[in-house]
């Protein structure tokens, strides 16, 4: 497990969905080392990844080692210009992810971008308008359930109905900062988004899939930064809640203090509550106990269980994201649903700003 969660590309079993050069995708923007987590769901699912490409040749050259079989492309339009090339995926500043994506569809290609997937209303607008006009997709990589054993589990066991129906979410979601290496887009307001367009965008997409709302409104929302007040553009808390249409409620925390005696990054953290049990989910560690994640704790009017699932799961996003380009169908999450979280992320950072008094 890493202790610094801008670098955790988690790993699977590969699991193919397509033969050998059936589907080949680029990796373009290389600023978030969640990059690694979306190229190796995509290898693992079985599709080769072609190119590489950053103007930054020490984060290029990071990937290529980590991807032998991969070439440096020369440029974008070189990548985009290749037919071969179903999908670009990127992990580009925060700011600059929509603008990528914009490209990439124009050219042809689907789009899968790390989360948040985009920082302004407007950016939405236009990725909306560019999935319509263009007919490609525009994937995001909400990784906090995508990437996580226990967060595929638990959709298993509310699909079954071990908890009845979803009446409430509350996500836990704490990283560790590593002031040191971070770049220095991260302590920029403009181009990180702030905490709950950014980290928030991981709790916001669990509470509307968990519990099946198909909008939700913004109740509350507060950031503030207590650790940190040479950087300003950072918030290092935010919390927040949320409703949904059908009255499924959620709240949640994140923040940017996990303490350095912690053996990973943040203990992540989300409980679901049902009408007949719930579900608590610890992804990362079980604090002074247990190694590792996985860690599935379940009680309702039957049972009373704790269950690992760790590499039991696999992570089957990956493979229905390939085979939807391919076939066209929205099978690994809609776009309704990628973009109404980003929506929500967005305009909760917007009323915690305004409630402070920022103004950018």
């Amino acid at each position: 497990m890493s202790s610094d969660g801008m670098n955790y590309a988690p790993k699977g079993k590969p699991a193919p969905v397509v033969k050998p050069g059936e589907f080949i995708f680029a990796a373009i923007g290389l600023d978030h080392g969640h990059i690694g987590g979306q190229c190796n769901g995509l290898i693992e699912a079985g599709a080769q990844l072609k190119y590489i490409y950053d103007p930054n040749p020490e984060l290029l050259n990071r990937y290529l080692a980590m991807y032998p079989n991969a070439k440096a492309a020369r440029s974008e339009e070189e990548v985009f210009s290749d037919p071969e090339v179903k999908l670009v995926t990127g992990a580009c500043i925060p700011s600059e992810r929509c603008a990528l994506g914009l490209r990439a569809m124009a050219a042809g290609k689907d789009y899968f971008t790390d989360k948040a997937p985009l920082t302004t209303l407007e950016q939405l607008e236009a990725a909306k308008k560019a999935v319509e006009t263009t007919g490609k997709k525009y994937a995001v990589y909400y990784s906090e359930r995508l990437h996580s054993s226990a967060g595929v589990f638990a959709a298993q066991l509310i699909e079954e109905g071990a908890i009845g129906k979803v009446v409430q979410t509350l996500g836990l979601g704490p990283h560790r900062i590593n002031v040191k290496s971070r770049p220095d887009w991260f302590f920029r307001r403009e181009q990180n988004g702030g905490i709950l367009c950014d980290i928030g965008s991981h709790q916001i997409e669990q509470f509307l899939y968990y519990s099946g709302a198909k909008e939700a409104e913004i109740i509350s929302a507060q950031i503030e930064n207590y650790k940190y007040p040479d950087y300003p553009g950072v918030d290092d808390f935010g919390d927040c809640t949320i409703k949904g249409d059908n009255g499924v409620t959620g709240y949640f925390r994140v923040d940017w203090l996990t303490p350095d005696g912690l053996r990973t990054w943040g203990d992540g953290r989300t409980i679901i509550l049902g009408t007949d049990g719930f579900i608590e989910l610890r992804k990362y560690v079980d604090i002074a106990r247990e190694s590792g994640g996985g860690h599935v704790y379940l009680a309702n009017n039957k049972v009373e269980e704790y269950i690992n699932v760790e590499g039991k799961t696999g992570f089957p996003y990956f493979g229905q994201l390939i085979l939807d380009c391919l076939n066209r169908t929205e099978n690994a999450m809609t776009q309704e649903h990628a973009f109404k979280a980003a929506e929500l992320c967005v305009k909760a950072q917007m009323i915690a700003e305004k409630a402070k008094g920022i103004v950018r």
